[in-house]
């Protein structure tokens, strides 16, 4: 199994750190960033900390008036906001169509938006809905957006992954679950579908410019828990009976902060793809040790081999590639 590398810098920050404290000192004026569902959660606090260290950003949101309303409530009522709804190509189509004529480039890509354990649904050509949403439509905004990546200098892909790659690699035998649905593997399965596409896709962007990485955020209350019953989270101990959130999750702000840090970083300029978490590059997993399922990254999601067979069978899918013609 041809794994990537994984060892940590140390960068000097860590798992209590928030967005703000990662960007001090650095300047974004001049950088354009994009952040799907920037809008709410994690993605409303990249987008936050990015704007206040200058950077232009815009958010492409299934909810336009939401987003729109959202931003403006934080005092982002500059940053633009687009229509894009992960789970129907032709509206990721039109997304791409309409920044790639405005003839901006792109210096960060920031693929936060997300689904967690949602009931079974079908989108597209009878896809399963997690693996679709969080990533399919990211694959082909991604691809689509390539000549905007590749205008800059130095452009970088963020890939929001989690430790739920633990619960399943990718099925190749069975990814849409025609079979039979278990949510919580096929969040597993999308999850580690985004850390191999981080993978991929700095394998084949390198020599254009584009570096990716795969980004953990950590345990968070957010939007992303919508779909789970309250009965569900207390019995996990995330909450308890009267609301508490868990004291080991972080903050919304913490939970930022390794995304704009693998965005921004000085400290990983001629690197890319690989599993970062804490604001720094990820352990191996421990396998067998009290921290293997919340710590490190399991071999599957960081595997070459795989990441290729993942963006071969993507692009069967979507008839999607940026780089058919080489």
């Amino acid at each position: 199994m041809d794994q990537t590398p994984q060892h940590p810098i140390p960068s000097g920050f860590g798992g209590q750190t928030t967005a703000r404290e990662v960007l001090t000192n650095i300047d974004l004026t001049g950088k354009l960033a994009v952040v799907t569902g920037g809008y709410s959660g994690l993605g409303i606090e990249t987008v936050a900390a990015l704007h206040g260290a200058g950077a232009t950003v815009i958010v492409p949101a299934r909810r336009v008036e939401a987003a729109r309303a959202a931003l403006d409530t934080r005092g982002l009522g500059d940053v633009e906001v687009g229509e894009l709804d992960l789970a129907d190509l032709r509206s990721v189509r039109a997304f791409a169509e309409r920044f790639i004529a405005s003839g901006r480039g792109i210096d960060i890509l920031i693929n936060n938006a997300a689904i967690m354990a949602a009931p079974e649904a079908r989108v597209g050509d009878g896809w399963e809905s997690q693996f679709a949403t969080n990533h399919l439509g990211h694959f082909a905004l991604t691809n689509l957006l390539w000549p905007a990546l590749t205008a800059q200098d130095a452009a970088r892909v963020v890939a929001l992954t989690s430790t739920g790659h633990k619960l399943s690699g990718i099925r190749f035998d069975d990814p849409q679950f025609t079979s039979g649905y278990d949510k919580w593997l096929a969040y597993g399965q999308a999850k580690t579908a985004d850390s191999l596409f981080a993978v991929q896709l700095d394998a084949l962007g390198a020599s254009h410019g584009v570096r990716a990485f795969a980004v953990h955020p950590g345990g968070i209350m957010t939007e992303l828990q919508r779909h789970l019953p309250k009965a569900e989270m207390i019995a996990a101990g995330w909450i308890t009976e009267d609301g508490t959130v868990n004291e080991r999750f972080k903050s919304p702000e913490q939970g930022a902060a390794t995304s704009v840090w693998a965005a921004t970083s000085p400290l990983l300029e001629g690197m890319g793809g690989v599993y970062c978490e804490d604001c720094d590059i990820a352990e191996r997993t421990a396998v067998g040790s009290p921290t293997a399922r919340v710590r490190g990254v399991d071999a599957h999601a960081v595997d070459r081999d795989d990441a290729s067979r993942l963006w071969s069978y993507s692009v069967a899918l979507t008839g999607i590639d940026a780089f058919a013609a080489g």
